[in-house]
């Protein structure tokens, strides 16, 4: 019998290959068909292992949830970004490989975001996704996070939906 290790860290710079290889996998899978080709390439050529090791090393809050010893996802988050919310943290993104998900992974990294924020004295939080993607807004409203807001934003010339789900205690 073969036991795996699952834990959720802070992510370290040496995880900058590895967590810009998840955002690629969980982003072609999560918007193709969503976000506009040209655009969807560009979202993710830009966030390549330098950017995440330019974020890590400045000091953004990265988690990774590490699968034996392969990261199978991460979450990015901090204060609430948008004033027009009164909510004190967000998570900017939360996103596994496709191969990880509906395993209870994102619940994990999504507890223990919100943890760390809690800890932070930010005890309100919310969270965004595009209204088209289904599994992120299921995921997001059976954690118990209720529908707050709606805006749109532009990826080229398509204006897309999003919904922004909040917490408090």
């Amino acid at each position: 019998m073969s036991t795996t290790l699952i834990e959720v860290r802070p992510a370290k710079a040496a995880d900058a290959t590895a967590v810009a290889s998840t955002h690629d996998e969980a982003w072609r899978s999560a918007y193709q068909g969503i976000i506009p080709g040209g655009e969807l390439e560009k979202l993710i050529n830009r966030r390549g292992p330098q950017w995440w090791d330019s974020a890590i090393r400045k000091g953004s809050r990265v988690s990774v949830l590490v699968f034996g010893d392969k990261i199978a996802g991460y979450a990015n988050y901090g204060r609430n970004r948008a004033r027009s919310l009164h909510f004190d943290g967000e998570i900017y993104e939360l996103y596994l490989r496709p191969e990880f998900q509906g395993l209870g992974f994102g619940r994990r990294l999504f507890t223990a975001a919100r943890r760390d924020l809690m800890q932070s004295n930010l005890k309100s939080m919310v969270v965004w996704a595009l209204s088209d993607n289904d599994p992120a807004t299921e995921f997001y409203r059976a954690l118990g996070g209720r529908m707050v807001a709606r805006s749109s934003e532009r990826f080229g010339p398509k204006s897309l939906d999003k919904v922004a789900f909040a917490w408090t205690n």
